[in-house]
């Protein structure tokens, strides 16, 4: 069999989860995690103090500063309106993107990664309640601008009168945990030599959520470590259906084969 073709045909060869349900689940779980950001609103003056935390940290380890990431969009305004736009529009459709290949090209894949990013979700959420986050656009002492405001698109109303999206959950970012799911899934399930060049995804997305100052270094870092716990714990299943149907059809040639040897010898 053709080592390119095999993966397809051995996914083909694996039902996949009933499409309505799926949606619904996915529909769901999406609903879900919208209801409980905003569960998390109303925390405004504990989001400024983390927010306060946050900055201070990343400057007592000596991470870089997001204001030099910032400074290279703000080059030309094309870039870092390319850039909000990156951040505005590629994020969900991307994902979704992800997901529907997965179902039609690879669904035992598929059923790993919408548990992985599901579970990463969740835990997102509690992390979102407990610790509610003001993003550096918000925070003076970063001395940062709000690149969407000033040079648009943006995806956000003022905080105080925005009832669609909570703005106090910069941690962990899921704009970076999902490319980064969207990147090693992809990288796993495909077998091209440029499969790695997905990981240019993450990448950009790194670069515009801290240059756009609506997330900070350590919301990346946080989204990555509970992204690599949820990879630990949830593995790829095996396709042991698959493999012992290949395996069948290998052993019946040889079973023909010996069956001829004993015909030839009572033969003679």
């Amino acid at each position: 069999m053709n080592a390119r073709t095999e993966p397809a045909e051995a996914e083909a060869a694996i039902a996949r989860p009933p499409l309505v349900r799926e949606l619904l689940l996915v529909a769901g779980l999406f609903l879900v995690y919208k209801f409980g950001r905003q569960l998390a609103t109303g925390h405004t003056a504990e989001a400024f103090r983390n927010a306060d935390r946050v900055w201070d940290l990343e400057r007592a380890v000596q991470l870089p500063g997001e204001g030099s990431v910032q400074n290279l969009l703000l080059h030309g305004d094309t870039l870092v309106h390319v850039a909000n736009t990156y951040y505005a529009a590629v994020h969900f459709p991307a994902t979704v993107a992800f997901l529907v290949w997965l179902y039609l090209r690879r669904p035992t894949h598929y059923v790993w990664a919408r548990r992985v990013l599901a579970v990463v979700t969740a835990a997102s959420l509690v992390v979102h309640l407990a610790f509610p986050l003001a993003p550096p656009r918000l925070l003076a002492a970063t001395g940062l601008i709000d690149t969407a405001q000033v040079y648009g698109p943006s995806v956000y109303g003022p905080p105080a009168t925005d009832q669609l999206s909570n703005q106090f959950a910069a941690m962990p970012s899921l704009h970076f945990g999902w490319a980064l799911m969207v990147a090693v899934g992809l990288i796993v399930a495909t077998r091209s030599r440029r499969r790695w060049l997905w990981l240019l995804h993450p990448l950009l997305t790194l670069v515009v959520i801290v240059g756009t100052a609506n997330h900070f270094w350590l919301d990346a870092i946080v989204a990555s470590a509970m992204l690599g716990l949820a990879l630990a714990v949830i593995h790829l299943p095996h396709r042991t259906a698959t493999t012992a149907g290949r395996g069948a059809k290998e052993l019946v040639p040889a079973e023909a084969e010996a069956e001829k040897h004993v015909l030839v010898g009572a033969a003679r």
